[in-house]
């Protein structure tokens, strides 16, 4: 099954990059979330990608955040895709507000070392595993690499929120858990633990970053716990953790999981969307090419790009008369700057950027005298690469050409010596549709040009 670990497009600004999340930049006050196949678990990203993971984490944040408007307003504008929502731009409050019915998870691993304070609160001895408090708990944390419990005394005196916002926030986190409480008992359902974000809009706090998912809270089936509370199978990342610590050697769990262990984490994920939602949970497709294409319907991005890599700024102007030929054609154009000699790192991170494009890239390289920018891309990408070396007159290209034309093996950059012609080429291997008949029209264009000067000649001459 596809999945989606990456998501880059050069058309839209990277804003920050989380553990499971892209937040790209679509204007001042609008971003794109996009919820990755990616998973963590103990503050770290596995290498092993759970498929429909990311279209569950959205679409399930999405459906929550409709229904619970009425309690506190949300950034949601709408979704675009399975696993992508637009969103409005907050200021960020730098806490996770982690609210918890029941004794169970890390909570229960530390009571059970002998622990008994969280973020401040005392809980008494005597309890037990998966055992409920007799009301909700509040066990903030700080947002940082490795997360931390706070008090609310240490959040209002070290500037992480007002006194004033901080009410605002306890209470709107013990709304919305009565609120999901209720909601998923309905559902057969026990909502064990959950985590909320919040942030500012013009000094009004909203909520933010995802709602009641497999990945923020713990879910346990009613009947199961009413049966054997210490033996409720969970419905949501627990079921990974578990077996991480049950894998675990040395102290160190491992990175990647076995495909019986992404296959079911995957069906409860599926399983609770669709018992929470009452609907089949939306988004079967390849998850990237979903988002491209809804992405291209939703006008946020053009159906392809072609980047124009300079070996320096002098290659701009040359740059630019190449991209005003793209331009016509109604792609993306990216102007970059790197050197193969001076900047290979550049070249790299320019390389890896391109790779994980959701959108089809064409990269044409300019650079002169001793081009090896051309290479070193061709042989760091998966993509089509055309050098175009600015040359300034036949005399110079007489000189250099080679260094453009003789490339190693392994790096499969064609040279193209006409500017209007690389950009031609870099457009067809794009391989657009909608760009087919375009060029259909343009051949019969030249030929009609061509035959149109041959009566004209023809006709001079009788």
């Amino acid at each position: 099954m596809r999945t989606l670990s990456t998501v880059s497009t050069p058309q839209l600004e990277t804003i920050h990059s989380g553990k499971v999340r892209e937040s790209l930049r679509v204007d001042e006050a609008t971003r794109l979330i996009v919820a990755t196949d990616r998973l963590s678990a103990f503050d770290r990203v596995l290498r092993t990608p759970i498929p429909f993971k990311g279209a569950v984490l959205s679409s399930l944040s999405s459906y929550w955040f409709e229904s619970t408007r009425q309690i506190v307003e949300n950034h949601l504008l709408r979704p675009i895709a399975p696993n992508a929502m637009l969103v409005k731009e907050a200021v960020p409050v730098r806490l996770e507000m982690v609210v918890r019915g029941y004794l169970a998870g890390s909570m229960w691993r530390r009571y059970e070392r002998g622990e008994r304070s969280f973020s401040g609160g005392t809980i008494p001895d005597g309890l037990r595993w998966n055992e409920r408090f007799g009301e909700p708990i509040l066990t903030p944390t700080t947002k940082e690499k490795v997360d931390r419990e706070i008090t609310p005394e240490e959040i209002v005196r070290t500037g992480l929120a007002t006194e004033a916002v901080y009410e605002q926030i306890e209470d709107a986190a013990r709304r919305l858990f009565r609120h999901g409480t209720e909601v998923l008992a309905e559902k057969g359902l026990i909502l064990v633990d959950t985590k909320y974000e919040f942030g500012l809009v013009d000094g009004e706090l909203i909520l933010i970053d995802e709602l009641h998912t497999p990945d923020s809270s713990r879910f346990w089936s009613a009947d199961d716990y009413a049966k054997d509370p210490q033996a409720a199978s969970p419905w949501d990342k627990e079921y990974v953790r578990a077996w991480l610590l049950d894998h675990s050697e040395g102290g160190s769990a491992p990175d990647e999981l076995p495909e019986e262990i992404v296959g079911e984490t995957s069906a409860r994920y599926r399983a609770l969307y669709e018992r929470i939602t009452g609907e089949s949970l939306p988004g079967t497709d390849d998850p990237g090419e979903t988002l491209y294409r809804r992405l291209v319907e939703e006008g946020l991005i053009k159906d392809g790009v072609v980047a124009i890599v300079m070996g320096s700024p002098r290659d701009l102007e040359f740059a630019r008369r190449i991209a005003e030929d793209l331009e016509r054609y109604g792609v993306a154009v990216d102007l970059r700057i790197a050197s193969a000699h001076k900047t290979p790192e550049a070249v790299g991170r320019i390389a890896q950027e391109y790779n994980n494009a959701l959108e089809p890239v064409a990269i044409i390289a300019v650079a002169g005298l001793s081009n090896g920018l051309g290479g070193a891309l061709a042989a760091n990408v998966t993509l089509p690469v055309f050098n175009c070396p600015p040359f300034k007159d036949s005399l110079d290209m007489a000189l250099n050409v080679n260094s453009s034309l003789l490339l190693p093996s392994a790096t499969p950059a064609a040279t193209v010596i006409r500017p209007d012609n690389a950009a031609l080429a870099a457009l067809r291997s794009l391989n657009l549709r909608r760009l087919r008949g375009r060029f259909a029209l343009d051949i019969l264009e030249t030929k009609a040009t061509l035959k149109k000067e041959d009566n004209r000649v023809r006709g001079g001459q009788r």
